[in-house]
């Protein structure tokens, strides 16, 4: 099982460190691909090297894609083609496309949410120019094969989604529990 997470500068750390990270615990192969060489900054200042370039994997196949929002990653994520034609490949193949916060935006950019429910931080994704989706105040929305997150505040949430997603509701439990979180 293999996911890709593109990381473009302006990204939201904790969306991005808190899906890559709980993937990786559930056994799940995590590529990170920078838009470009070197460390991609944050939309807070800090700096992740990624695991490669989205240039070097652009072609290959995943299981899922995930797009970490924060401003102004989710714009650059949206204005990279390369990003456009990747979700609309895997899409069309049945693979999971994720998003979280702003990232949403891109997806629906897309034209990956139409006849879909989805969440997004508020105010990122605008009904009216989009109207064959159907925005909820949710924070994670599962709508067949798209996975959308509210936020910063529910990218744990939105990442045990993912594992469900991926790999079933034992191996999400698994995960969760051992991070002895409370409810």
């Amino acid at each position: 099982m293999r996911v890709l997470v593109p990381l473009a500068q302006g990204f939201e750390e904790l969306e991005a460190v808190t899906v890559i990270d709980l993937l990786r615990r559930a056994g799940i192969e995590v590529i990170v691909a920078g838009l470009s060489e070197g460390p991609v900054k944050s939309s807070h200042g800090v700096a992740i090297l990624p695991d490669t370039t989205l240039e070097a994997v652009q072609d290959q196949d995943f299981e899922m894609v995930v797009l970490p929002g924060g401003l102004p990653g989710a714009q650059h994520l949206e204005e990279d083609p390369r990003i456009r034609e990747i979700l609309r490949r895997h899409a069309e193949r049945g693979a999971y496309t994720a998003a979280i916060c702003a990232a949403p935006k891109v997806l629906a950019s897309a034209g990956l949410l139409d006849g879909h429910q989805a969440t997004c931080y508020p105010g990122c994704v605008k009904p009216e120019d989009f109207p064959r989706l159907s925005l909820v105040d949710q924070p994670v929305v599962v709508d067949g094969q798209v996975v959308t997150g509210r936020g910063p505040g529910t990218a744990l949430d939105f990442a045990l989604a993912l594992i469900e997603a991926l790999a079933g509701r034992e191996r999400r439990d698994a995960v969760e529990g051992a991070l002895l979180r409370t409810r």
